[in-house]
């Protein structure tokens, strides 16, 4: 989207606009703006307004989500992804990152032990991705998820791999050694409800003895010789120099409690993904369409 389509699009409003929205005056909206209060961005010397983020902000100032919470560490946990860990850093949005798989990521949320989790959790019964209450969050009341990234999951092998890979039943035909992942990770949801569609069970494949806790240790595992392949992200065969036959597109997204939104780390973070040093990183890794990136995907 080109800052011309921003200003045009009616997902952003200007200042006037919202300032009619809230029902206060400009030199208000101004002054919220200065505090760090109103979420806002600045596109060609102008100040917009997204329209889901003014909302959770006013949703946030019901009576009720005002009550005293304890602080919540800064820390993103679920599951691993390579441009989300790469504009986590470039952003210095200053989270600490424990990418332990997004079930994992959920019970830290659930707990307080995290600020945010990466999700791309797929229902085997719908196919549809991150419901929150497959996730077990369904009982928060303040939950919010953002819209990451639409990504392609595939098998990754070796450059100089003689194996004929084209679909998950050459794996079990071609007796090729394959990487597990850890029982928590969206990866191992999505390749075992993968490998049922196609009828295929997990004992008909030879499955490596350890566990890769991340799409990075899947993708070193096959460059080191460890395992013939494993289902992962296009990005992280772009990074380790591996080939990619693509099998599917996820959705991969964001949960918080909705507090958490307006926490300087998530600012920054969302404020360096409207940026096209972002749109050119997520373009270079490859397998990733961010066109969506930070809409509202739920909002309790």
């Amino acid at each position: 989207m080109t800052p011309k389509d921003m200003i045009a699009s009616p997902r952003y409003m200007t200042t006037a606009e919202v300032a009619e929205y809230l029902r206060l005056k400009e030199r208000k909206i101004y002054d919220l703006v200065r505090q760090g209060v109103l979420p806002s961005i600045k596109v060609t010397g102008k100040l917009l307004f997204p329209r889901q983020a003014i909302d959770m902000w006013l949703m946030n100032h019901l009576e009720g989500d005002q009550q005293t919470h304890q602080p919540v560490p800064q820390v993103l946990a679920g599951s691993h992804d390579p441009l989300l860990e790469w504009s986590v850093r470039e952003a210095e949005a200053e989270l600490a990152l424990l990418c332990h798989g997004s079930g994992d990521g959920a019970k830290r949320l659930l707990e307080g032990t995290a600020m945010v989790a990466g999700l791309h959790l797929v229902d085997p019964a719908t196919g549809a991705y991150n419901r929150p209450e497959q996730l077990g969050l369904g009982g928060l009341r303040d939950l919010v998820i953002l819209h990451w990234a639409r990504r392609r999951q595939g098998l990754l092998l070796r450059p100089d791999c003689d194996l004929e890979l084209k679909s998950l039943r050459d794996l079990v035909t071609s007796r090729a050694v394959v990487v597990r992942r850890q029982p928590a990770a969206g990866a191992s949801a999505l390749f075992h409800w993968l490998l049922e569609r196609e009828q295929i069970s997990q004992e008909q494949l030879r499955w490596s003895e350890n566990l890769a806790l991340s799409e990075d240790d899947l993708a070193m595992a096959v460059r080191e010789g460890e395992a013939d392949t494993g289902l992962a992200v296009e990005a992280a065969a772009g990074r380790h120099g591996l080939r990619f036959i693509p099998l599917h597109e996820e959705e991969f997204d964001l949960a918080m409690r909705r507090r958490s939104y307006f926490e300087p780390p998530v600012q920054r973070l969302m404020a360096f993904v409207r940026t096209e040093r972002f749109r050119e990183r997520a373009a270079a890794l490859g397998g990733y369409d961010v066109s969506a990136i930070g809409e509202v995907r739920y909002n309790a």
